[in-house]
């Protein structure tokens, strides 16, 4: 039993959209991607298997349509119109981020589509919305990140080097959240009231609420948020987390010590490790350990033995750090219970022990190509609900007499 199964989605192929499909898809909605005569041009994307551009071979491709089945119509001609309100008839959710008014000009938009399905829900993913004329404008995952701010929080205490932008299309893939997130909603609402509705997303809106303190500082206080290097991002500068490691890899220590039995396992740590007598702070450890109570974190610069055994909390870790590599400081402060992480390569991270233990890696198998290949999972955990890369990406126009033969 998969979460939506039961649930058919129209996709309108878009590779601003995919991603929302895939998640859809994978949780067993029965997603139906159509495309245009000639494919998405998504399809021609790199990165290639084994490097080799051609048909069937985007590793960007496969990711994003997992699950899906597809079919081939031409909304510019009566034929394809015509199929594609008998698909609608069948449908519970179409998603799409189609230019504006397209759908409207074509009859197709969601009053005339209501008159087909009534409890239809249609969730349409522009650049600014529906009814804001900047949604007509070209627009590209960069500047939808830098328009809606995330990057301005992201990037290097040195400030003469530009913000960071997050890889993989997190524009797209923020507005692919809300998009889910949303008609999740609109079926729960749906289950009570039986209507339908139309959702109007804004990639741009979904970024500007998608940047932690940024926007709540600024319309709050009016005060700009300053990126820290491997923290988080804020009006004032904070004490610098990141620590070199004695392999030259760094890892994050944003939250060292703070409870006497943190102090505890940290000063074991040190003594297995035969450390201590090259830290002179370790007095303070051991008074942190042994401090009754919880501490006053608003204390930390005001009362000096505080200041002095949190100050000698991130002694410790930079000293264990400058010993030990990267990935053994991580395992060592997960042990002690600290939050700490090692900076990882997306490809390090995908092998690492603990997604492989999570699951995160599944096996997919092409049949057509004779071979299985990993994919990345799911990026959540269900109890009671499987979740299922049930096929891979379909071939241009893979299932189109399958589907009108359902019709």
């Amino acid at each position: 039993m998969t979460a939506l199964s039961g649930l058919r989605v129209l996709e309108l192929s878009n590779e601003r959209l995919a991603y929302a499909g895939k998640l859809l898809a994978d949780m067993g909605a029965d997603v139906i991607l159509i495309e245009p005569p000639g494919g998405d041009c998504a399809r021609q994307y790199p990165p290639f298997l084994n490097d080799e551009p051609g048909d069937g071979r985007s590793l960007y491709w496969w990711h994003h349509n997992t699950s899906k089945r597809g079919i081939v119509l031409d909304l510019d001609s009566e034929p394809g119109l015509e199929e594609f309100k008998k698909l609608i008839a069948t449908a519970d959710i179409l998603i799409e981020s189609e230019p504006r008014t397209r759908l409207s000009t074509l009859g197709i938009d969601y009053v005339q589509l209501q008159k087909i399905r009534p409890d239809l829900i249609h969730v349409a993913m522009t650049p600014f919305g529906r009814d804001d004329p900047k949604s007509d404008l070209p627009v590209t995952d960069l500047t939808l990140m830098a328009g809606g701010g995330p990057p301005w929080s992201c990037g290097y205490d040195d400030h003469s080097l530009p913000p960071v932008r997050g890889a993989g299309n997190q524009g797209y893939n923020t507005g692919c959240h809300f998009t889910v997130m949303s008609l999740l909603t609109a079926i729960l609402y749906r289950g009570v009231s039986g209507a339908g509705q139309f959702i109007d997303v804004s990639m741009h809106a979904a970024l500007n609420v998608t940047t932690e303190a940024a926007s709540y500082s600024w319309l709050v206080a009016q005060k700009t948020v300053q990126r820290q290097t491997g923290r988080h991002a804020s009006t004032s500068p904070s004490m610098e987390s990141q620590i070199l490691c004695a392999d030259g890899r760094y890892a994050n220590t944003g939250v060292p010590p703070r409870f006497p039995h943190e102090f505890g396992k940290l000063l074991d740590w040190m003594i297995e490790l035969d450390l201590k007598d090259d830290l002179p702070e370790a007095v303070f450890l051991e008074m942190g350990a042994n401090w009754e109570g919880a501490f006053d974190l608003s204390q930390i610069g005001k009362d000096d033995t505080v200041t002095a055994i949190f100050g000698a909390g991130r002694e410790a870790l930079t000293l264990i750090a400058s010993r030990v590599s990267a990935q053994d400081f991580f395992f060592g402060c997960q042990t002690v219970g600290l939050s700490v992480g090692a900076i990882n390569s997306p490809e390090e991270a995908f092998e690492d022990p603990h997604t492989k233990a999570r699951g995160f890696q599944v096996t997919v198998e092409h049949e057509a190509l004779g071979a299985s290949y990993r994919y990345p999972g799911a990026p959540y955990r269900f109890e009671k609900t499987a979740w299922d890369i049930s096929r891979v990406a379909p071939k241009l126009g893979e299932h189109t007499e399958e589907i009108l033969g359902e019709l």
